[in-house]
C-alpha cells in the first residue's frame, strides 16, 4: 500500500502543479471577470498540494510503522483532496456557491487523516 500511496501522491502533486499553472495562466480572464473566485481556486490548489505531500508522509510512515490507522490516514488525505479541493475547484470555475457546503466534508477528512497519522505513528 505504501507504493500505491507514493504513486497517488505523485499524481496528486502533478495535478496540483498543473492546475495551479492553469489557474494562473489559462484562467486569468475568468478570474479578472470574477475576482472573488480566484482566492477560492488558490485555496483549492494549496490544500491539494499540501495533502499530496501529506500522502507521501503517510507512505513513509506506513513503511516504518505499518498498520490500519496509517492506511486510513492516507485514504482520508486522498478523499479530502477530492472533496475539499474538488468542490473548491468546481465552485471557482462555475460560481455555484452551494458547492461550498460540501467543502467542509473534505476538511473533516483532512483533519481525521492527520489525527490517524499521529495516532498510528505513536502506536507503531
Amino acid at each position: 500500500m505504501d507504493r500505491i500511496f507514493v504513486a497517488a501522491a505523485s499524481l496528486l502533486g502533478f495535478l496540483a502543479v498543473a492546475l495551479g499553472a492553469f489557474g494562473s495562466h489559462g484562467l486569468a480572464a475568468h478570474f479578472e471577470a470574477n475576482p472573488d473566485l480566484e482566492p477560492i481556486y488558490r485555496t483549492a490548489t494549496q490544500y491539494h498540494f499540501y495533502h499530496a505531500l501529506a500522502l507521501l508522509a503517510a507512505a513513509w510512515a506506513m513503511s516504518r510503522w505499518p498498520g490500519p490507522l496509517i492506511t486510513w490516514a492516507g485514504i482520508l488525505f486522498i478523499v479530502g483532496v477530492v472533496i475539499f479541493s474538488g468542490s473548491l475547484y468546481l465552485m471557482s470555475l462555475t460560481g455555484v456557491r452551494w458547492l461550498g457546503a460540501i467543502t467542509p466534508l473534505g476538511g473533516v477528512a483532512f483533519l481525521a487523516g492527520w489525527v490517524l497519522l499521529a495516532v498510528g505513528v505513536l502506536r507503531g
